[in-house]
């Protein structure tokens, strides 16, 4: 394996649809479309794009590079299937990192992660110098004071805070981090869920089965 991995890393957690290629600390190409809903027609199209732009080809790949969420549950779960797939079909690892330690990626120091749960509330996670210092966690924002806190997150926020630390491709962290992670054994990417989903339980009595 080369001491430069070539990773393709890609991200559908949220309203977008967002891939890109890296060698190295080098950006080959890079793509981010926002898009509401459609990312399952979407992701293959422009995951061919960003090699092609990369002048590479699904050969050439190391490693694939997946955002785990949290987020949007479809959107999660078309990610991590994608990426499963791709690890079978070419032989190559897939390696799972979450948006929150994206967010976190080269930052020193204590900081936390933090992205919209909708709802008024916030997925949180500490870190301290990239690494993990708990585990993630959904929080009611109103019981949340970081005054004094590095805040890593992909918006601005409106809540109590010292600095706000907002990086333009969160998915060149996933790359970043999955070529950091590709000697280790990793398990098989699986999606980070920390709220239940919105689908409510029928309340209406199935019918009785026939003998």
């Amino acid at each position: 394996m080369s001491s430069r991995p070539l990773v393709l890393a890609f991200d559908t957690s949220a309203a977008h649809c967002a891939a890109l290629l890296l060698w190295g600390d080098d950006i080959l190409s890079h793509k981010h479309e926002e898009m509401a809903k459609g990312q399952v027609e979407r992701l293959f199209p422009l995951l061919e794009e960003v090699l092609a732009l990369g002048k590479s080809s699904w050969s050439d790949l190391d490693t694939i590079g997946v955002c785990t969420g949290p987020g949007n549950f479809t959107g999660v779960r078309i990610a991590v299937s994608s990426a499963r797939g791709l690890s079978l079909s070419l032989g190559i690892p897939a390696i799972g990192v979450t948006m929150l330690e994206a967010l976190a990626h080269g930052q020193t120091g204590p900081s936390t992660s933090v992205l919209d749960a909708r709802r008024d509330r916030l997925f949180v996670q500490d870190f301290v110098d990239g690494t993990a210092a708990g585990a993630p966690g959904l929080v009611e924002l109103e019981k949340l004071d970081l005054t004094g806190t590095q805040i890593n997150s992909t918006a601005p926020l409106t809540i109590p805070c010292s600095a706000q630390h907002i990086p333009q491709t969160p998915v060149k962290a996933v790359a970043k981090i999955a070529a950091q992670r590709l000697r280790l054994n990793n398990p098989r990417p699986a999606p980070l869920y920390l709220r239940a989903p919105n689908a409510a339980l029928p309340t209406e009595q199935p019918p009785p089965l026939l003998p």
